[in-house]
């Protein structure tokens, strides 16, 4: 699946002040749910189960948490940057501001797997997340994820 299709400028928060991982996912959790239409805790039970398997800190200062979720028809991403990094136990130990927020429906499996494939791609490269960072507002940040798609292919 292709990231513009799972994400959008409203799917962004540029500019998020959290004060930990927990506080991260439920601050992720009340923007999904408003735009997914499945309650906050549904999301954020999910990811914390999720992490319990292992942590989606990939490193360099970037997290990728996922989830399924049964009441979803289609995969949605969202994106957020953080204004000062948190300790997430990512794979380096360094502490992350990059989070892309996958959430899919119970049945993707193969599709699932080659999205956060691709997404784990992308934020791998430093000269996209020194990008990332130097980016202002939503549609900047949507601008800079999407145009980067045609050198991560799946």
């Amino acid at each position: 699946m292709e990231i513009n299709k799972i994400l959008s400028s409203e799917t962004i928060i540029s500019d998020l002040k959290v004060s930990g991982k927990k506080h991260l996912f439920q601050e992720l959790s009340q923007k999904a749910s408003q735009i997914v239409g499945v309650k906050d805790r549904v999301i954020l039970t999910t990811l914390l189960d999720r992490e319990k398997l292992g942590t989606t800190g990939i490193g360099q200062g970037v997290a990728i948490p996922h989830g399924k979720i049964s009441e979803l028809k289609k995969p949605i991403g969202f994106f957020a940057r953080l204004i000062d990094p948190i300790e997430f136990e990512a794979v380096d130990d360094k502490p992350v501001d990059l989070i892309f927020l996958l959430l899919a429906p119970e049945d993707a499996n193969a599709e699932n797997l080659k999205t956060l494939a691709k997404i784990s791609r992308m934020l791998r490269d430093k000269n996209l997340c020194d990008k990332i960072r130097g980016s202002v507002g939503n549609d900047a940040l949507f601008s800079v994820l999407t145009d980067s798609l045609t050198s991560f292919a799946a």
